[in-house]
């Protein structure tokens, strides 16, 4: 009436193919490196003045900073004032994208209004003044 099996001779028989899952890992780790967005920070370290109101902006936006000798840096690149508009205008054609000037507490003030007044001038919507808290 009842037959008995064998169920070790059965269970050595079994195979899980991982191909697939790998795969779909490789799939997943190409979507995550392509969807990331990459920060091009100003390349010098400059001495924030405290602020008392302060809000946290997106990652991505332009970086532009103001050293304490009054020169103006993208990317680890001196740029100059006249330098602010072109990478504003080329960064901002797709999509709106605010700047944030970095401006050392030794900087003078009018250059800060310069780039403000250059990046104003390229078609930047969102201009914001970074400091510490």
């Amino acid at each position: 009436m009842f037959s008995r099996r064998n169920f070790s001779q059965e269970s050595d028989k079994v195979e899980i193919n991982l191909s697939p899952m790998i795969d779909m890992v490789f799939i997943l780790l190409i979507f995550f490196i392509v969807t990331t967005v990459f920060v091009e920070e100003t390349g010098i370290e400059v001495n924030r003045p405290e602020a008392a109101a302060a809000i946290q902006l997106d990652r991505n936006s332009i970086l532009i900073a103001i050293s304490s000798d009054d020169r103006v840096f993208y990317g680890g690149r001196d740029i100059g004032v006249s330098g602010v508009a072109p990478i504003v205008q080329r960064l901002t054609l797709s999509q709106s994208i605010p700047v944030i000037i970095q401006a050392d507490s030794g900087a003078s003030h009018g250059l800060f209004a310069r780039v403000y007044g250059e990046a104003k001038r390229a078609g930047a919507e969102n201009i914001h003044f970074s400091t510490e808290r």
